[in-house]
């Protein structure tokens, strides 16, 4: 029996699959109309052909990406790309906390093992809508604030109304982001609408955001806009800034942080 089931949702999901591919996008409401099945069904389904072709997931349904090459990876495998580097870049950030401090943080690997050094901290609060930091931070001195919302399985993210609503009651002082990309013209981007959307929610509350990337995310452009360089003050990452990017940072008074060398103040050439 459970081999008739798993064939019948391999067959629904193909199906499902090449009416993306005509019409681009769908909704869960028009999934569960077409195939006549239950909303979460819907949802697990989309969820699946994520993680296993060109589909995104988008607010309310997902979209066919066939034409893109570059594909959000899974965070068990994101945490073994540039493992050093991102150490040392969550090494950079955390040296700009403060004892006292509010400090946001998004999901992410870098964002993990910036949790991982907060857990020796005293004396700071931390926001974050990611369930997998929240747990790092479990059993610590550290005060855990975790936003609501529906988790996203490849970055354990929480996402959402629920949890946009909340954090439109606090007040963050330094909101820590890590970004899928990174450019002068495109700002700073990510692969999901939900993470980009509930990002904006954290930035909104935050008196300073950084953003937190590897050399490797540097000129590219994902998808889904989180929000315009101008909208920074601080650019956290492991080399140094290629010119282009270096100078719209200076023109925006954005301060540049390499991990392993010393920030260059806002301004500097």
């Amino acid at each position: 029996m459970p081999e008739v089931q798993t064939s019948k949702g391999q067959l629904r999901r193909e199906r499902l699959l090449n009416v993306l591919k005509r019409q681009g996008r769908i909704t869960i409401q028009e999934v569960v109309e077409r195939f006549g099945v239950s909303e979460a069904t819907a949802r697990r389904d989309l969820e699946l052909m994520e993680k296993s072709g060109p589909v995104i997931r988008t607010m309310g349904g997902a979209m066919y990406d066939g034409m893109n090459a570059v594909r959000e990876l899974p965070f068990a495998e994101k945490e073994g790309l540039s493992y050093v580097e991102k150490e040392r870049i969550a090494g950079a950030a955390n040296e700009l906390i403060e004892e006292g401090d509010v400090v946001g943080l998004s999901g992410g690997t870098t964002n993990h093992f910036l949790a991982k050094l907060l857990k020796t901290r005293r004396g700071i609060t931390v926001v974050t809508n990611a369930v997998n930091v929240a747990m790092e931070l479990g059993g610590s001195d550290i005060q855990v604030v975790v936003t609501g919302g529906i988790m996203r399985h490849n970055s354990f993210e929480l996402c959402g109304p629920l949890g946009e609503g909340m954090i439109a009651h606090l007040n963050i002082a330094k909101m820590f982001l890590g970004v899928d990309g990174v450019s002068s013209t495109g700002g700073i981007t990510t692969y999901s609408e939900q993470e980009a959307q509930i990002a904006k929610a954290m930035m909104a509350r935050s008196q300073a955001t950084y953003a937190m990337f590897d050399h490797t995310k540097i000129g590219r452009t994902s998808l889904f806009s989180i929000a315009p360089l101008g909208s920074l003050q601080g650019l956290i990452t492991d080399r140094p800034l290629p010119p282009q990017l270096s100078a719209a940072a200076n023109a925006h008074g954005i301060s540049q942080y390499v991990a392993g060398g010393d920030a260059e103040p806002a301004g500097m050439p």
